[in-house]
């Protein structure tokens, strides 16, 4: 089994739809996937066999980069791809000349801000009623890593 993680190009974009859409209650739509592979983003998929089972989006403008999304293949959560997308995304930023790295979270989402909190990101505050959920709208907590 050979394992990788590359940057993505346009190309990719259906497959990262796909994904984006089973790991969200909510997701991106087409559009929106399509303008993270624009001009100050950075594209990251974990392949398995060829076959694309996760992504990390990264916005950077100078020294503050942003989380835009991470995704994993619910197939294939919990198998540590997460954490080597994190880890990638990090690196990226720190060779561009990042000096924190800056995400938005569900409150609801534990699994994720426990991944962040892994890597050293703190909570800086919390946007309320950001997200939408079926019935009303969901917390954001805000959260950065210096780096």
């Amino acid at each position: 089994m050979k394992q990788q993680i590359k940057e993505l190009s346009l190309n990719e974009v259906s497959e990262v739809f796909e994904i984006e859409q089973a790991c969200h209650l909510f997701p991106m739509s087409l559009a929106n996937v399509e303008s993270c592979f624009g001009r100050f983003y950075r594209v990251v998929g974990f392949f398995e066999d060829n076959q694309l089972f996760g992504f990390a989006i990264l916005h950077q403008l100078f020294e503050d980069a942003t989380l835009m999304d991470i995704c994993v293949h619910p197939t294939k959560q919990g198998k540590g791809i997460g954490q080597a997308l994190m880890q990638t995304i990090i690196d990226i930023a720190a060779t561009e000349g990042a000096e924190r790295i800056m995400l938005e979270v569900r409150i609801s989402s534990q699994r994720a801000i426990e991944l962040y909190r892994h890597f050293g990101f703190e909570q800086t505050g919390i946007r309320e009623a950001y997200y939408k959920l079926e019935q009303g709208k969901e917390d954001a907590v805000l959260m950065q890593r210096l780096l």
